[in-house]
């Protein structure tokens, strides 16, 4: 969860344009979408995808697209599961809340390796935010 001065709608305009995640997603690389829809419901994207020495192509597919408000993914690969953004008014600015349920597999240790890289991953995805809040501000100015 972040704190970010500026409006729902301009943190909306930053996460609908999903081309652009790996800009400030430090895990994530390369984005190639799989046809022509690049938004809502139904798109899908092959992200390259990286934690330390650990790299993978995750297929993503949009699940939830409330413009504004919600945008929900399905991971599948390596790493399979959801994750989700939602955004709340929170005076002048915006509550973000990126929340994720992963699933490892046994030969990333399962339920004990999912363990053992929430730690790490909660780090990377907290410098994703700030990282987000950053270019939304500058943008803003």
């Amino acid at each position: 969860m972040v704190e970010i001065p500026a409006s729902p709608d301009r943190v909306w305009a930053e996460l609908a344009d999903l081309g652009s995640h790996h800009l400030w997603m430090a895990d994530a690389g390369e984005i190639a979408f799989d046809g022509q829809q690049r938004s809502g419901v139904g798109t899908r994207m092959r992200v390259a995808t990286r934690v330390g020495p650990l790299r993978s192509t995750d297929l993503m597919t949009v699940t939830e697209w409330d413009e504004g408000t919600r945008m929900a993914v399905d991971h599948e690969g390596a790493v399979s599961g959801s994750g989700r953004f939602d955004l709340e008014p929170q005076g002048a600015g915006t509550r973000l809340i990126w929340s994720e349920e992963l699933r490892f597999p046994w030969w990333l240790g399962g339920g004990i390796g999912a363990w053992v890289a929430g730690p790490i991953l909660k780090r990377i995805w907290r410098g994703n935010l700030d990282r987000l809040a950053a270019r939304v501000t500058v943008s803003d100015l």
